[in-house]
């Protein structure tokens, strides 16, 4: 699965370089054999933003970008587009992205992080819960993409900033940004991510592999 996501992002021609972060030997071993630079990291970290964080300090990148490893269905666009989106937000620290919820299955799952913006296109707050609540008219409610982009001076401080109730009530570290006074773009996009959080998202994607594998 680490090889799909990284022959993927290596499409991407905005990345100068994708590095594969991990505090597993497993991990790194897989990393080898197909040739990806890995950098080991402490085994500590609270999230996977403080993993990259970790990974910037000895990286000079102006911008970071953390593509998660269980979503080996990544897009190169979904990955320009939430570049472009920090680049063209100069108040914000971090960008991200979302798409439209179809599925009405997907309000009531945990799994599953919505987003609420303003009207300028910044988060307001992440939640495992259906958000907002509609009474009346009706709105659109907003599927969180769990890619992001960071400012490298803002990531640096990121691990040093205190964690706050919500993002320990919602175990969503970009709470953590958002609770310290941080602002985050959020950019809309077409690209539905299909992380694998369950054993029934793993047998989605191995299907999708191998039906891709036949057609090839």
């Amino acid at each position: 699965m680490i090889q799909h996501v990284y022959e993927r992002a290596m499409q991407c021609t905005r990345l100068q370089k994708v590095v594969i972060a991990t505090d597993d030997e497993r991990i790194a071993l897989a990393a080898a054999g197909f040739g990806a630079p890995c950098q080991m990291t402490r085994a500590d970290h609270l999230s996977g933003t403080d993993r990259v964080a970790e990974v910037a300090s000895s990286n000079p990148a102006i911008m970071v970008v953390n593509i998660q490893g269980d979503e080996p269905l990544i897009d190169i666009n979904a990955i320009e587009a939430a570049i472009v989106a920090l680049e063209c937000a100069p108040t914000c620290e971090m960008s991200t992205l979302c798409r439209a919820i179809e599925d009405p299955a997907e309000l009531d799952s945990p799994n599953v992080v919505k987003v609420v913006r303003g009207l300028s296109g910044e988060a307001m707050y992440f939640s495992r819960h259906s958000i907002p609540f509609v009474r009346g008219e009706q709105t659109m409610r907003m599927k969180h993409i769990g890619l992001y982009v960071y400012r490298r001076e803002f990531l640096l401080k990121y691990s040093a900033l205190p964690v706050g109730p919500l993002e320990r009530a919602e175990c969503l570290e970009q709470l953590r940004a958002l609770e310290n006074g941080y602002r985050i773009a959020v950019a809309e996009t077409g690209y539905d991510s299909i992380g694998v959080d369950t054993p029934e998202d793993l047998t989605r994607i191995r299907a999708w592999v191998e039906a891709r594998m036949q057609r090839n």
